[in-house]
């Protein structure tokens, strides 16, 4: 990877931020944080010493500053302003109540983004209205969708692959985002898909047993087969269970692992000498359904079929590896499409977790758990008091349940009018909040009715490797 992708300040702000999160470890540690919080926070700290010693050649220590080299052509600027927000596929942070900066975002990762032309030209090429997602700029950067529309054009297949790590059992409504935006791509083009639950990965990174990585990944594909996927086109693995099962998928895995350096996931990933071999090794298991052949029962040995992956863009790094792997392995680029970051309920600058109940609304939560958790802990981007909230208005780039009404409610003109009341002191917080409530209610609990119809036997029959039906056979 050139370092430019993995750059986050020149070394004196490397060597800064470096002693701020050992700083920081420290205080999580005192208070006895929970051990995934700590985990994360050392994560980062390991992925900045190796941006030092890339930015430096040299091993971080902190009693020897850097030498301060001569800024050249404006590259220190640029590099400072990257260093606002820090994204990898575990550690999301950014300092701005609005969010992650995902023009600057593209940049540094060398995507493309989705402008309006590719929106038009995806509604002309499938003869359907662009998904609110694509309207709004949810989904908002891509590599190479251009090929994937001039294939679907000339009725050349193509799949589609977005994937799970299922670290727990209990799913929130911001891991419905790519799985929502999924089914309506496969409905649009009428492709197969594959879904891979990266048990594998959670056995690796969490304090967890196999048995309660490879339960989770049932338990969280029973959620995902709510979201309302074809069976005749869709097909869900468990790595635990697939790897075993699938001599092609491992074959791929194996060239794959050829193909990379542990000195290439070291910068990439910022792994180090302590990370079990496992971690080291996993990125071409996340790789390989990129390619067709991984699946012989959907595709039998066809090696060019492209592939189209809907995902978060704290995935792309894994991504990136693989799209520099498949011409030297004989194999097609696979393309992707980035979604922006659902934001917790406490604001764009806080992670959700699966351990803290309120950071999120989850798929399993009551009509009354929704109300009270976006009513109390919903970050408002309103005024502190009512005279001033009608005077000045309120905020809508930094108000969450604004915010969640982007991702789930459906009428434009309504989501404009709403904008333009809070924005104009015309509706308050909890007038807002309200909007939120009546919209999330009524999706939860027809995701529950769904998620109850879905029986272990139905589970079973995704899960089975098995031939799909779609078109371009």
């Amino acid at each position: 990877m050139p370092n430019s992708e993995q750059g986050c300040g020149s070394p004196l702000e490397l060597f800064h931020r470096i002693a701020a999160q050992g700083e920081l470890i420290r205080g999580l540690k005192a208070r006895n944080a929970a051990k995934d919080e700590i985990d994360s926070a050392v994560k980062m700290l390991l992925s900045l010493k190796t941006s030092y010693k890339t930015a430096t050649g040299e091993d971080y220590n902190m009693d020897c500053p850097p030498r301060d080299p001569a800024p050249e052509s404006g590259e220190g600027l640029a590099a400072t302003d990257a260093d606002e927000d820090f994204v990898d596929p575990w550690t999301v942070q950014t300092s701005s109540a609005k969010g992650v900066d995902y023009d600057k975002l593209i940049v540094r990762f060398g995507s493309s983004k989705i402008d309006k032309e590719l929106v038009n030209r995806i509604e002309r090429v499938t003869g359907q209205r662009p998904h609110r997602f694509l309207r709004r700029g949810i989904f908002f950067s891509h590599r190479d969708m251009h090929q994937i529309l001039d294939a679907y054009e000339n009725k050349k297949p193509f799949y589609l692959y977005t994937g799970r790590g299922p670290s727990s059992e209990a799913m929130h409504v911001g891991h419905l985002i790519p799985f929502i935006f999924t089914k309506w791509l496969q409905d649009v083009f009428n492709v197969p898909l594959v879904i891979q639950m990266t048990d594998d990965e959670k056995y690796l990174w969490k304090d967890l047993t196999l048995e309660q990585a490879h339960g989770y990944a049932v338990e969280n594909a029973k959620d995902i087969i709510a979201c309302g996927f074809d069976i005749s086109k869709t097909f869900i693995f468990s790595d635990l269970d697939y790897m075993g099962m699938s001599p092609g998928f491992y074959k791929n895995v194996v060239k794959i692992q050829k193909h990379v350096t542990f000195n290439q996931v070291k910068g990439i990933f910022g792994f180090t000498d302590s990370d079990c071999i496992g971690k080291i090794s996993f990125p071409a298991i996340q790789a390989a359904p990129s390619f067709s052949n991984s699946f012989p029962q959907i595709f039998r040995d066809r090696t060019d079929v492209q592939c189209l992956i809907p995902c978060a863009i704290d995935q792309d790094p894994y991504f990136r590896m693989t799209r520099d792997v498949a011409p030297r392995i004989g194999y097609p680029k696979p393309a992707l499409l980035h979604s922006t970051f659902f934001p917790a309920l406490q604001g764009a600058q806080t992670k959700m977790s699966a351990s803290d109940p309120n950071s999120s609304i989850f798929l399993t939560d009551t009509a009354k758990q929704i109300k009270t958790k976006v009513n109390k802990h919903a970050f408002s981007g309103g005024r502190d008091t009512i005279e001033e909230h009608r005077q000045f208005g309120g905020n809508c780039d930094v108000d969450v349940s604004f915010m969640y009404l982007t991702f789930f409610l459906e009428d434009d003109d309504k989501l404009e009018q709403i904008r333009k009341d809070y924005t104009s002191g015309a509706m308050l917080t909890g007038e807002l909040k309200q909007e939120l409530i009546e919209v999330l209610q009524p999706l939860i609990a027809e995701h529950q009715a769904r998620r109850k119809e879905v029986t272990d036997e139905i589970v079973k029959e995704f899960m089975t490797p098995r031939k799909l039906f779609y078109d371009f056979q």
